[in-house]
């Protein structure tokens, strides 16, 4: 089952649009496990069940899913935007709880997305790892924020910047990290996944990238790094692209890896 609508956010102040889709499977002694399904830079809620085999996997595994939509803004609470960040990891889940059959438990919840959503699940599991039991990065961008952002206060001016990442990123993070593009690492997924490497609560992580992947540089570096930490972590890559056929196949990985 597939349900599109809007939801009213105390946090956003405003109605934001939603995709949900469920297992056609009734289970009424206990509750769904949740997935909540993070979009990419360029996308909209809908997206991932549109463009892939969602609605079967959610039968396949009794999963709800989940999809909110944050525009632009890399799930953060931005310096000049909305407070995306805040409304995915503390509004939304309060929402569906309400709504749906859903666990509260946390190995029974997931955060997972592709591209800009990879990097938005990421930084939401591991800042709230008591939240989070699985978290599922797909192709993610802004694993090494600070360096990018350092990129774009030295080049960001030039024609040479623009015409590489666009004239509108470049507004974006403006838009969200303030015109001086200032780092925090409460941004940085490295500084996240060091400050809880000590805990015993952390969530188990499966990122993916393709071999073709413009990202596949940042994403092998992530990899090295976190095989330093200890987490349950685990990578994989195969021939691909940035685009629904890897990020289909992604889905499916990780449910059968993970679920």
């Amino acid at each position: 089952m597939i349900l599109r609508g809007n939801t009213y956010s105390k946090t956003l102040e405003m109605e934001t649009g939603i995709t949900v889709v469920t297992s056609n499977k009734i289970i009424e002694e206990v509750k769904y496990k949740v997935a909540y399904l993070l979009h990419g830079l360029c996308g909209r809620n809908g997206d991932l069940a549109d463009y892939t085999m969602l609605p079967a996997f959610a039968n396949d595994y009794n999963i709800i899913f989940i999809m909110p939509e944050v525009a632009r803004s890399f799930y953060t609470d931005m310096k000049y935007g909305l407070k995306y960040f805040s409304y995915i990891t503390e509004e939304l889940p309060i929402i569906c709880k309400s709504i749906f059959n859903i666990s509260s438990k946390r190995e029974d919840t997931i955060i997972m997305g592709a591209s800009m959503g990879g990097y938005g699940a990421l930084k939401s599991a591991l800042s709230k790892p008591e939240q989070y039991g699985y978290c599922c990065a797909f192709s993610s961008p802004c694993l090494y924020l600070k360096e990018g952002l350092e990129m774009q206060r030295m080049y960001g001016h030039t024609e040479e910047f623009k015409q590489t990442y666009g004239e509108q990123m470049i507004k974006d993070f403006h838009a969200i990290f303030g015109a001086e593009l200032k780092w925090d690492s409460r941004y940085e997924i490295m500084e996240l996944a060091k400050k809880i490497n000590h805990k015993k609560t952390k969530p188990i992580i499966y990122a993916t990238c393709g071999t073709k992947d413009h990202l596949r540089e940042d994403n092998i570096r992530f990899r090295e790094e976190m095989k330093m930490l200890d987490f349950d972590f685990i990578f994989e890559e195969w021939e691909g692209n940035h685009d629904w056929y890897f990020f289909n196949e992604s889905i499916r990985r990780a449910l059968k890896k993970l679920i």
